[in-house]
This record gives C-alpha cells, sequence and structure tokens, in this order.
C-alpha cells in the first residue's frame, strides 16, 4: 500500500538558459502548483508522478519560451504562465495530476545586454530632450522675431526698449559701459567729418 499526498504541491523549476526566438539567452525561474487528482493512476501510470511533472515543467517551459521574443518574454510573463500551465496540465493528465497554476519567477538577461539596454534608454532619452530643446528654441525664435517686427514699427517701443537695456546695463556692477546710440547719429557724424575732410 501507498500513502498519495492529495494536498496542492509546489517545486520550483531552477533556473535554465533559454534562447529566445530573437536568438537572445535568458536566464528563467518559474514555480509550479499541482496537485494528485487521481491517486491510482499517479500510482500505477508513472513510477514517480511529482518527478515526472517536474521534468516536463522544465521542458515545457523551455519550448513556450523558446517561441517567444526577448520583449514578448519581458511583457508577456502572465501569458506566457498561462501557455505553460495549459500545455503541463494537458501532459500531466494521464499520470493523476493536476497543474493548478504556473508562475514566471525571474527572467535575467545577461549582463552584457542590460548594460547595452540601459544606454539605448539613455540614448532615447537624450533624443527626447534635444528635441523638446529645439522645439523651444524654435518657439522662442519666433516670438522674438514678431516682437522685433512690432518694436521696429514703432520708434516709441525702440526708445522705451533703448532704455530698458540702459537700466539692466547700468544695474550690473561692470568697470565698463558700453552706451548705444542710434545708426542715424553715427551716420550724420560721419557725414559730417567727411565734409570737414577728417575722414576720407
Amino acid at each position: 500500500m501507498e500513502n498519495v499526498d492529495l494536498r496542492v504541491l509546489s517545486f520550483d523549476v531552477p533556473p535554465q538558459e533559454i534562447l529566445s526566438r530573437d536568438s537572445v539567452t535568458v536566464s528563467v525561474e518559474a514555480v509550479i502548483y499541482f496537485r494528485v487528482s487521481n491517486p491510482v493512476i499517479s500510482v500505477t501510470n508513472v513510477n514517480d508522478a511529482q518527478f515526472s511533472t517536474r521534468l516536463l515543467a522544465q521542458t515545457t517551459l523551455r519550448n513556450v519560451l523558446g517561441t517567444k521574443t526577448l520583449s514578448e518574454m519581458l511583457s508577456e510573463r502572465d501569458a506566457i504562465a498561462n501557455i505553460t500551465e495549459k500545455v503541463l496540465d494537458e501532459g500531466t493528465v494521464p499520470w493523476g495530476v493536476k497543474v493548478e497554476r504556473v508562475e514566471i519567477k525571474d527572467i535575467r538577461l545577461p549582463h552584457q545586454l542590460t548594460r547595452s539596454m540601459a544606454a539605448e534608454a539613455e540614448a532615447v532619452r537624450r533624443a527626447r530632450a534635444a528635441v523638446i530643446h529645439a522645439e523651444g528654441e524654435k518657439n522662442a525664435s519666433h516670438w522674438m522675431s514678431e516682437a522685433a517686427e512690432i518694436i521696429s514699427k514703432n520708434s516709441i517701443s525702440v526708445q522705451l526698449r533703448y532704455l530698458q537695456t540702459l537700466h539692466q546695463v547700468a544695474s550690473q556692477r561692470n568697470n565698463t559701459i558700453v552706451i548705444p546710440y542710434p545708426i542715424e547719429v553715427a551716420r550724420s557724424l560721419v557725414k559730417k567729418y567727411t565734409r570737414m575732410g577728417h575722414v576720407k
């Protein structure tokens, strides 16, 4: 006579190297929850139902994950666990075993791939920042050109801007202050000195 435990049992699928569909090697760990649903079949149809379920779990997990790309492995853990559970459950029916649940504990990437993915993510962040900065510059130049056009059409606005600039320059602690003056004044001075013979 042999005693059969009918409670839900679990075992870890040890880490195994699996090659994804896009040729990336990953290390995967999982947990399988199962119970003996038919004690007579579990004793008569298979030598060791728990050991056989463990081996089948390893190969099933490897086969299911081998059909997925790395991106699918990382983003579809629950779907992969459900597929593995269904396939494993169908495979253990002749042994009187019911697979209750499969959980993917961990998917580890090679260290070099992790570094290159981090570098790629950083490059994407920098590219986005550059685009945002360029958009800001474009908008600023548009508004500045509009403001310059409005100011140039109104002489009072030009005078106010001139006084505002003088005030900003004077409020800073500088040893040298450059005072700009309108180009028309410079032209009239040049003409005057040219007529007087000072400038040739």
